[in-house]
Protein backbone atom coordinates (compact mmCIF):
# COMPACT_ATOMS: atom_id res chain seq x y z
CA UNK A 1 0.00 0.00 0.00
CA UNK A 2 3.19 2.44 0.44
CA UNK A 3 3.52 2.65 -2.74
CA UNK A 4 0.28 2.94 -4.25
CA UNK A 5 -0.06 6.15 -1.40
CA UNK A 6 3.15 7.18 -3.05
CA UNK A 7 1.72 7.34 -6.48
CA UNK A 8 -0.99 9.73 -5.39
CA UNK A 9 1.03 11.40 -3.55
CA UNK A 10 3.49 12.07 -7.16
CA UNK A 11 0.40 12.45 -8.90
CA UNK A 12 -1.39 15.13 -6.45
CA UNK A 13 2.15 17.25 -7.22
CA UNK A 14 0.71 18.00 -10.89
CA UNK A 15 -1.51 20.64 -8.84
CA UNK A 16 1.83 22.45 -8.13
CA UNK A 17 3.28 22.18 -11.52
CA UNK A 18 2.33 25.27 -14.28
CA UNK A 19 2.44 24.45 -17.84
CA UNK A 20 5.38 26.05 -19.51
CA UNK A 21 3.09 27.12 -22.47
CA UNK A 22 1.28 29.90 -20.79
CA UNK A 23 4.70 32.13 -20.72
CA UNK A 24 4.82 31.95 -24.68
CA UNK A 25 1.26 33.33 -24.68
CA UNK A 26 1.83 36.13 -21.97
CA UNK A 27 -1.53 35.24 -20.64
CA UNK A 28 -3.48 32.53 -19.11
CA UNK A 29 -2.35 30.11 -16.80
CA UNK A 30 -2.99 26.42 -15.60
CA UNK A 31 -1.43 23.73 -14.18
CA UNK A 32 -0.52 20.37 -14.99
CA UNK A 33 -3.56 18.71 -13.24
CA UNK A 34 -5.72 20.97 -14.24
CA UNK A 35 -4.93 20.17 -17.81
CA UNK A 36 -5.06 16.46 -16.96
CA UNK A 37 -8.84 17.22 -15.80
CA UNK A 38 -9.53 19.27 -19.01
CA UNK A 39 -8.66 15.96 -21.45
CA UNK A 40 -9.84 13.46 -19.54
CA UNK A 41 -13.18 15.06 -19.57
CA UNK A 42 -12.65 15.69 -22.92
CA UNK A 43 -12.25 12.03 -24.06
CA UNK A 44 -15.11 11.36 -22.26
CA UNK A 45 -17.17 13.08 -24.49
CA UNK A 46 -15.33 12.07 -27.49
CA UNK A 47 -16.11 8.70 -25.96
CA UNK A 48 -19.73 9.58 -26.46
CA UNK A 49 -19.58 10.44 -29.52
CA UNK A 50 -17.19 7.34 -31.14
CA UNK A 51 -19.21 4.52 -29.63
CA UNK A 52 -16.84 1.76 -30.41
CA UNK A 53 -13.88 3.29 -28.56
CA UNK A 54 -12.77 1.72 -25.66
CA UNK A 55 -14.29 4.67 -23.80
CA UNK A 56 -12.75 3.57 -20.29
CA UNK A 57 -8.87 3.38 -21.69
CA UNK A 58 -9.40 6.64 -23.64
CA UNK A 59 -9.91 8.10 -20.87
CA UNK A 60 -7.37 6.56 -18.15
CA UNK A 61 -5.15 7.38 -20.96
CA UNK A 62 -5.71 10.69 -21.06
CA UNK A 63 -5.60 10.71 -16.68
CA UNK A 64 -1.84 9.61 -17.03
CA UNK A 65 -0.78 10.82 -20.48
CA UNK A 66 1.21 13.53 -18.27
CA UNK A 67 2.22 11.44 -15.13
CA UNK A 68 5.51 11.49 -16.21
CA UNK A 69 5.82 15.16 -15.67
CA UNK A 70 5.35 15.01 -11.68
CA UNK A 71 9.11 14.14 -12.00
CA UNK A 72 10.67 15.92 -15.58
CA UNK A 73 8.27 19.18 -15.24
CA UNK A 74 6.40 20.29 -17.97
CA UNK A 75 8.62 21.22 -21.58
CA UNK A 76 6.87 23.21 -24.12
CA UNK A 77 7.53 22.99 -27.78
CA UNK A 78 10.28 25.39 -27.66
CA UNK A 79 12.18 23.95 -24.31
CA UNK A 80 11.57 20.16 -25.73
CA UNK A 81 13.90 21.29 -28.86
CA UNK A 82 16.77 22.05 -26.53
CA UNK A 83 16.08 19.85 -23.43
CA UNK A 84 14.69 16.26 -23.59
CA UNK A 85 12.91 14.50 -20.64
CA UNK A 86 13.34 11.11 -20.76
CA UNK A 87 9.38 10.41 -19.92
CA UNK A 88 10.04 6.27 -20.04
CA UNK A 89 12.50 6.36 -17.19
CA UNK A 90 10.04 8.57 -15.24
CA UNK A 91 6.99 6.05 -15.85
CA UNK A 92 9.66 3.26 -15.47
CA UNK A 93 10.36 4.38 -11.48
CA UNK A 94 6.46 5.86 -11.30
CA UNK A 95 5.05 2.04 -11.48
CA UNK A 96 8.16 -0.56 -10.83
CA UNK A 97 6.92 -1.05 -7.45
CA UNK A 98 3.04 -0.84 -8.22
CA UNK A 99 0.89 -4.32 -8.84
CA UNK A 100 -0.79 -2.61 -11.67
CA UNK A 101 2.01 -0.38 -12.97
CA UNK A 102 2.17 -2.57 -15.89
CA UNK A 103 -1.03 -0.97 -16.48
CA UNK A 104 -0.09 2.62 -16.57
CA UNK A 105 2.76 1.89 -18.42
CA UNK A 106 0.84 0.37 -21.18
CA UNK A 107 -1.71 3.23 -21.16
CA UNK A 108 1.56 5.65 -21.54
CA UNK A 109 3.15 3.68 -24.45
CA UNK A 110 -0.41 3.93 -26.02
CA UNK A 111 -0.54 7.14 -25.90
CA UNK A 112 3.00 7.61 -26.98
CA UNK A 113 2.52 5.07 -30.35
CA UNK A 114 -0.16 7.01 -31.73
CA UNK A 115 -1.40 3.73 -32.93
CA UNK A 116 -4.60 3.01 -31.80
CA UNK A 117 -7.85 4.76 -32.53
CA UNK A 118 -8.22 5.83 -28.64
CA UNK A 119 -4.40 7.12 -28.73
CA UNK A 120 -5.20 9.31 -31.50
CA UNK A 121 -8.72 10.72 -29.84
CA UNK A 122 -6.35 11.12 -26.68
CA UNK A 123 -3.69 13.40 -28.55
CA UNK A 124 -7.02 15.44 -30.07
CA UNK A 125 -8.25 15.37 -26.45
CA UNK A 126 -5.28 16.86 -25.77
CA UNK A 127 -5.00 19.67 -28.68
CA UNK A 128 -8.45 20.08 -27.52
CA UNK A 129 -7.97 21.01 -24.50
CA UNK A 130 -5.29 23.73 -25.73
CA UNK A 131 -7.49 25.21 -28.29
CA UNK A 132 -10.34 25.69 -25.62
CA UNK A 133 -7.71 27.77 -23.67
CA UNK A 134 -6.50 29.75 -26.50
CA UNK A 135 -9.74 30.71 -28.36
CA UNK A 136 -10.87 31.76 -24.48
CA UNK A 137 -8.47 34.19 -23.77
CA UNK A 138 -8.90 34.90 -27.74
CA UNK A 139 -12.16 36.01 -26.99
CA UNK A 140 -11.81 37.67 -24.09
CA UNK A 141 -9.46 39.97 -26.09
CA UNK A 142 -6.05 38.85 -25.96
CA UNK A 143 -4.31 38.40 -29.14
CA UNK A 144 -1.60 36.08 -28.84
CA UNK A 145 -3.28 33.13 -28.98
CA UNK A 146 -5.20 33.82 -32.31
CA UNK A 147 -0.96 32.84 -34.02
CA UNK A 148 -0.93 30.09 -31.97
CA UNK A 149 -4.32 28.50 -32.87
CA UNK A 150 -3.96 27.42 -35.80
CA UNK A 151 -0.80 25.55 -35.20
CA UNK A 152 -2.95 23.72 -32.39
CA UNK A 153 -5.36 23.02 -34.83
CA UNK A 154 -3.60 21.10 -37.75
CA UNK A 155 -2.53 18.49 -35.07
CA UNK A 156 -5.67 16.70 -35.00
CA UNK A 157 -5.58 13.59 -36.35
CA UNK A 158 -9.39 12.45 -35.47
CA UNK A 159 -13.01 13.39 -37.25
CA UNK A 160 -14.18 13.67 -34.27
CA UNK A 161 -11.04 15.62 -32.86
CA UNK A 162 -11.71 18.06 -36.43
CA UNK A 163 -15.40 18.60 -36.02
CA UNK A 164 -15.35 19.65 -32.12
CA UNK A 165 -12.35 22.42 -32.70
CA UNK A 166 -14.70 23.51 -35.83
CA UNK A 167 -17.07 23.71 -32.94
CA UNK A 168 -15.21 25.43 -30.49
CA UNK A 169 -13.89 28.09 -33.09
CA UNK A 170 -17.63 29.00 -33.88
CA UNK A 171 -18.71 29.26 -30.14
CA UNK A 172 -17.81 31.79 -27.85
CA UNK A 173 -16.57 30.81 -24.47
CA UNK A 174 -19.38 32.34 -22.43
CA UNK A 175 -21.79 31.52 -24.68
CA UNK A 176 -23.10 28.85 -22.36
CA UNK A 177 -23.31 31.10 -19.58
CA UNK A 178 -25.15 34.17 -21.70
CA UNK A 179 -27.86 31.77 -23.46
CA UNK A 180 -28.54 30.02 -19.60
CA UNK A 181 -28.27 33.00 -17.29
CA UNK A 182 -28.32 36.60 -18.60
CA UNK A 183 -31.60 37.69 -18.84
CA UNK A 184 -33.09 33.92 -19.04
CA UNK A 185 -37.09 33.89 -18.66
CA UNK A 186 -36.51 32.21 -14.92
CA UNK A 187 -34.59 36.05 -13.92
CA UNK A 188 -36.98 37.97 -14.63
CA UNK A 189 -40.24 35.40 -12.45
Amino acid sequence: MKHIANLLFEANILKKIPRSGFHFLGAGKESVAEHSFSVSFIAFVMAQMEPDVDALRLIAMCLVHDLPEAKTGDLNYVQKKYVTADENKAMNETTRKLPFGTKLSDLMAEFNARESMESKLAHDADQLALILDLKALSDIGYEPPKKWLPYALKRLETKTGQNLAESIMKTEWDAWWLENYVDSPAEKE
